[in-house]
């Protein structure tokens, strides 16, 4: 009984440690840049200085800790939203010319990181 009580907590605590590892996978940083360079995403956008578009840094902060982080880039780059540029003119954003949504929330989770 007691081999089977020390088992029942062994197993207990893995179980807990493995329930706080990331639910996605770690980041194809090469895939998301590659995504990023074809959709010409860089003539707006840089990731750490701010052009026509917030650097990606900037985006990164905004979402930080904010669960549905991924979900509102996602919306940001699939949906065509008037967006204010720096300058203060509104102008449709560009869409990704991508529909595979695990490029999307690769390409999302790039930006994220950064």
């Amino acid at each position: 009984m007691k081999k089977f009580s020390l088992s029942l907590i062994s197993g207990s605590a893995l179980l807990a440690l493995a329930s706080m590892l990331p639910v996605h996978a770690a980041v194809d940083a090469d895939a998301a840049q590659a995504l990023f360079k074809k959709n010409e995403c860089s003539k707006c956008h840089s990731v750490d200085k701010t052009k026509t578009g917030p650097a990606l840094k900037k985006i990164a902060l905004k979402y930080k800790g904010k669960a549905d982080g991924q979900d509102k880039v996602i919306k940001q780059i699939t949906t065509a939203p008037k967006v204010k540029t720096e300058d203060g003119t509104e102008e449709e954003h560009k869409v990704i010319n991508s529909k595979d949504p695990v490029a999307l929330k690769n390409l999302a989770d790039w930006i994220l990181s950064q």
